[in-house]
């Protein structure tokens, strides 16, 4: 089985095929992570209802959580506008980040030199 070629025609990719997946609690709005899919990892993941990605470093699928037990649960999948990002709203069991963080942007926050309020 391969994606569908109405979703497939839709996606914008990178040179080397992929699209970014912006991965977010399904009830909080909380942002977990980026990740990178191809369209088998987007086919998989619609059909299993596992997110499924293309690791860059490994040139390898992995499904979230398979190693680690920090698995994600898919509630939803969009494209935005352009068909050039995908957003996963998930259920995460336990931390998303590969460090143990609950989220991929918890660890290092960068100063802001104006005042946000």
């Amino acid at each position: 089985m391969s994606l569908d070629p109405k979703v497939a025609s839709r996606l914008k990719r990178t040179p080397d095929g992929l699209v970014p997946a912006i991965v977010q609690q399904y009830d909080t709005g909380e942002v977990l992570m980026l990740a990178w899919m191809d369209d088998e990892a987007l086919h998989r993941t619609l059909t299993t209802g596992r997110a499924t990605y293309w690791s860059r470093s490994r040139s390898a699928y992995w499904v979230k959580g398979d190693t680690s037990g920090h698995v994600q649960h898919v509630k939803s999948v969009a494209l935005d506008c352009d068909g050039d990002t995908i957003l996963l709203k998930v259920d995460q069991v336990g931390a998303a980040c590969h460090t143990g963080d609950r989220t991929c942007f918890d660890a290092d926050p960068l100063p802001l030199s104006w005042n946000p309020a």
